[in-house]
């Protein structure tokens, strides 16, 4: 009787879990220029969204550096684009880019960093992605986000 009750506890504890919606991910870059995710998506019901951005390769960040950058879709090649005279102090990004929804630092290998935003400022039915802005990684190194 002891033995399914508890069961029965661990289960619902499980099932709970399970229904609450998670607002978090991380996402690991490496030396290959590559994100482990292609696609993120965010429940309707998060308030807050934090992305965690790992490097697990071997090269420092002015060889193989990395960000996360959220966008609409349309405006992240522009984004890239503008950013690259802005250099790696800058993160590669151009100040006060207010196309930018969120974004990470630059990192390099066994470095980590991440970012919260505020899931209102996304909007249902808009076309949303993710890229790394080091020079010339957005061709490899992007993704989509979408509001469920």
């Amino acid at each position: 009787m002891f033995a399914k009750l508890v069961a029965v506890s661990l289960l619902t504890l499980a099932s709970g879990q399970l229904l609450a919606a998670e607002c978090k991910v991380t996402v690991d870059s490496t030396d290959q220029m590559s994100f482990d995710k292609k696609a993120i998506e965010i429940d309707k019901s998060c308030k807050t969204f934090t992305v965690e951005l790992t490097h697990s390769g071997s090269l420092p960040k002015n060889v193989m550096g990395h960000n996360w950058v959220l966008s609409k879709t349309a405006d992240m090649q522009p984004i890239a684009t503008d950013g690259l005279a802005a250099g790696i102090d800058k993160n590669y990004l151009k100040e006060g880019d207010t196309r930018i929804i969120a974004h990470t630092k630059i990192i390099g290998a066994g470095e980590t960093d991440s970012v919260t935003f505020d899931v209102s400022k996304l909007a249902a039915g808009e076309s949303y992605g993710f890229f790394c802005s080091f020079p010339g990684h957005i061709s490899m190194m992007k993704g989509t986000v979408t509001l469920k």
